[in-house]
């Protein structure tokens, strides 16, 4: 049998997932990365993405939009939003995509002479038209 980890994804609303895996694929701020058991101890923020999980009974897949992920003797995952990736529909995805623009422009309103807040919106932005994309929803380009 393969070694696996203890592993558990949260969002504010709901624990979403709670089991022993045997690696997960990680949206990671700084790039993907897979975490699988006894990876070295790290703290890593998240990117709006696929999660995926490959539990001892098959791959989960979860659509989070950031948040940060916590690696030691198990992995945990605190999202700021998260939800099975089947749950995600059209309107859903809109109304995130939506929340991130509204996000970006008041970044550009607030932070006239800082860059680095502005793209930090824009990033955010541009990631989650890029989880539409992933998925197969319809996305609709931003004016940035």
């Amino acid at each position: 049998m393969a070694d696996t980890m203890q592993f558990d994804l949260v969002s504010p609303e709901r624990r979403l997932l709670q089991a022993e895996v045997t690696s997960v694929q990680i949206p990671g701020a700084d790039g993907d990365m897979t975490a699988m058991p006894n990876h070295a101890p790290l703290i890593t923020t998240l990117r709006p993405g696929i999660l995926t999980v490959e539990t001892t009974n098959g791959t989960e897949e979860f659509v989070v939009t950031g948040g940060f992920a916590e690696m030691g003797e198990g992995l945990s995952v605190l999202a700021e939003r998260a939800l099975p990736r089947g749950d995600m529909d059209q309107e859903t995805y809109d109304k995130l995509v939506e929340d991130a623009e509204t996000e970006y422009r008041k970044a550009k309103e607030t932070f006239k002479n800082e860059p680095g807040p502005v793209d930090d919106a824009a990033n955010l932005l541009a990631d989650m038209v890029a989880v539409g994309t992933h998925i197969g929803l319809s996305t609709k380009q931003p004016n940035l």
